[in-house]
């Protein structure tokens, strides 16, 4: 096949490449034109062969394919041959990138999933169209606009779902309970991705996750700060940031997480090619989390941006890591705009955490490995025994008489449940915190004691949660009595007959005056 068919078919490969070689061919001196004519020769010979193979398979492959998808084909082979997150996009999938980084689009605001081929609702986002319709967690959505969802993708039925904001769709529904379908219609609104969630452990612990970074994840972040500081009063003793199961996104949206956290210091390094490419981020004064104790959960499905977040607070000792090792890819990727509305992402750069380390293909250790678990509660039959169960046991002479009547109460419980960790087989346990269906009513006293009381639970599922949690609940004890240094003290420098360090009583109102003041900070 010549060069003139290839043309024809739609592709400007060999006039670019063409145009390319003789441009650096006219900048040559007189000494390399020989060498510059064997190297576009052999870039001819490689596009001739190209169009061979294209004419090929155009003429005998089983089933007749359109010339622009095996276009598409070429170019998406060429890249995804680079390395693994090199590719091309057609402009559809261009266009799904820009929602996914902007964090916003047209729509009802509904997170859903596949289940025997319906659409099932996981949860209505508060204060969407689905949200204020009615929409329910559990709901199966049969039919959009009267057209059968069985037989449509999952991406099928979610794009048909989006669309120009003020536009109206119905949507039928099948809800456990109710005697025939039901419809609704809801007008398209804009959507914004929430990839920031956030709520209180024990009252006064901030927990933190983050699904994805895109163009909502700064501001969602200063939200959650809010928002927790409302709920505790001002007295929150710690963080969890949880990054776990989420495969990155915008750099400068993990920049701006990492700053946030952060007085001064570096946060991450990417260099290119071209050693002058070499570019330097810095954190600016001004820390949201006030300087309290910050423990980071990572996952080996924690990716790119997640790891820029967790290598940047791990190097620059801002928080504890805790989890098991992240991916490991070290590369940032950039878009180009191609003739047509489609796109190629390319490999421009590695990345550095502030140590000067590339944790590609290596991942991101974390300080205190926890694989994931499960705690399963086991029954004693016989109980705990303490010493006022003990016969004529000596009576507390500053117990009043309710607490006595606790003690007697507690102390007659047979089924005392103790704990033990199992390793978790991934059945019954959700693959993160958050997963849960929220409710659709903001408001509502009942439904919000309902998310308290699922969260909790959710809490107690997730072993990793739980010692992130004991550890921050730990270090406040440790801050509250005074002394720190037995906490942070290398084991390797403790003399081996070290005994254990003396437990403070709790101060009478004689020592009211000598009792150390609590850290307010």
């Amino acid at each position: 096949m010549s060069m003139k068919n290839i043309i024809k078919t739609g592709t400007a490969i060999a006039v670019v490449l063409a145009f390319t070689s003789l441009t650096s061919m006219a900048a040559q001196t007189d000494t390399d034109r020989t060498a510059g004519r064997a190297t576009t020769s052999d870039t001819y010979k490689a596009l001739n062969l190209f169009g061979d193979v294209f004419e090929q398979v155009r003429a005998n492959y089983v089933e007749k394919v359109e010339d622009k998808k095996l276009i598409e084909y070429a170019l998406n082979g060429m890249l995804t041959s680079l390395d693994p997150h090199s590719g091309y996009m057609t402009e559809e999938e261009t266009k799904a990138m820009s929602v996914q980084n902007r964090g916003e689009f047209g729509g009802l605001g509904i997170e859903v999933t596949m289940e025997n081929q319906v659409v099932k609702v996981v949860s209505p986002i508060d204060d969407t169209p689905a949200s204020k319709a009615g929409i329910q967690p559990g709901d199966l959505i049969v039919e959009l606009d009267g057209k059968q969802v069985m037989g449509m993708s999952l991406n099928d039925a979610v794009e048909k779902m989006r669309g120009k904001v003020g536009t109206e769709i119905v949507l039928t529904v099948v809800r456990q309970g109710a005697k025939e379908p039901l419809k609704f219609t809801l007008k398209r609104d804009i959507i914004q991705i929430q990839s920031v969630k956030s709520h209180v452990e024990n009252g006064h612990i901030g927990y933190i996750r983050i699904t994805t970074f895109n163009a909502q994840t700064a501001p969602g972040l200063k939200k959650a700060f809010e928002d927790i500081n409302k709920t505790t009063g001002g007295k929150t003793i710690g963080y969890v940031l949880d990054l776990r199961n989420n495969p990155g996104g915008l750099l400068d949206q993990a920049i701006a997480v990492a700053d946030d956290f952060l007085e001064k210091g570096e946060i991450v390094s990417t260099r290119g090619r071209n050693p002058d490419d070499t570019r330097r981020d810095y954190a600016t004064p001004g820390d949201m989390a006030n300087g309290l104790p910050l423990v980071c959960l990572i996952n080996g499905g924690s990716a790119s941006a997640s790891e820029i977040v967790a290598g940047a607070l791990q190097d620059q000792k801002r928080a504890i890591l805790m989890g098991t090792r992240s991916f490991g890819k070290g590369s940032v990727q950039t878009l180009f705009d191609v003739p047509g509305g489609g796109s190629i992402k390319l490999t421009t750069a590695r990345y550095y955490t502030p140590s000067g380390r590339s944790i590609q293909a290596k991942g991101i250790t974390p300080d205190i490995p926890v694989e994931r678990g499960k705690v399963i509660a086991e029954k004693d039959n016989f109980g705990e025994i303490h010493e006022a169960d003990l016969k004529g046991a000596l009576k507390n002479p500053d117990a009043d008489n309710k607490d006595k009547d606790k003690d007697n109460s507690a102390g007659g419980d047979d089924d005392v449940e103790t704990p033990s960790l199992a390793p978790d087989t991934g059945k019954d346990k959700k693959e993160s915190p958050d997963a849960s269906p929220t409710s659709d009513k903001k408001d509502d006293k009942g439904d919000a004691k309902d998310k308290d009381a699922k969260k909790k639970d959710e809490s107690k599922d997730d072993y990793q949660l739980m010692r992130a949690i004991d550890l921050l609940e730990g270090i406040s004890i440790y801050k509250v009595t005074g002394d720190t240094t037995a906490a942070v003290k290398p084991a390797d420098t403790a003399p081996e007959t070290a005994a254990p360090a003396p437990v403070s009583a709790p101060a009478t109102d004689k020592d009211k005056d000598k009792a150390p003041a609590p850290d307010k900070k």
